[in-house]
């Protein structure tokens, strides 16, 4: 379930945005396989990366579509580096400032969210919803132990709901 929520629908949201449109069926299926078969060696959480993929897919990674994938292989090589270097480098950034590492993320992420809230208030009837998505996503809003992406989503579809029994009434 968390995968489901923090990662998973917001990767396939991200990659919708930016232009790709993949079959989500199976590659939720072999992602929560995949966890299944490497949770008992410490894998369990396999999932489609939200953050990689906004930062793997938008314009900033090339401007050329065909040649993105680049991106992605940049970033498996650096997290493969990352992995074997894991203690060194939660040393080295442990002694950063908070605010500057949350303020690098952003700016990473900058362009991939300017895209998404683009695409998502493109449709009049769905800028309330998607707004108060992301405004309670963004919120931090934690409840039951579960976080801000899922209640973001059922705040966005209840927001969708209400507004379209309204105008069909």
């Amino acid at each position: 379930m968390v995968a489901m929520t923090s990662q998973n629908m917001p990767g396939v949201a991200v990659l919708r945005a930016d232009g790709y449109y993949p079959p989500t069926s199976p590659l939720i299926s072999v992602t929560g396989f995949a966890s299944l078969l490497t949770a008992p060696f410490g894998c369990h959480g396999i999932n489609l990366a939200a953050i990689s993929a906004a930062i793997c897919t938008s314009p900033h990674a090339h401007e050329d579509k065909s040649k993105r994938y680049t991106a992605a292989i940049w970033a498996g090589i650096f997290y493969a580096i990352a992995g074997i270097f894991g203690a060194t480098l939660a040393g080295l950034f442990s002694a950063f400032p908070t605010e500057l590492m949350i303020s690098i993320a952003a700016l990473a992420l900058l362009g991939s969210i300017t895209n998404g809230l683009t695409v998502a208030m493109a449709e009049p009837r769905e800028r309330e919803p998607a707004l108060i998505t992301f405004m309670v996503t963004a919120s931090g809003l934690t409840l039951f132990s579960i976080g801000s992406a899922f209640w973001g989503i059922v705040a966005g579809l209840l927001t969708m709901l209400i507004l379209n029994a309204r105008k069909a009434g």
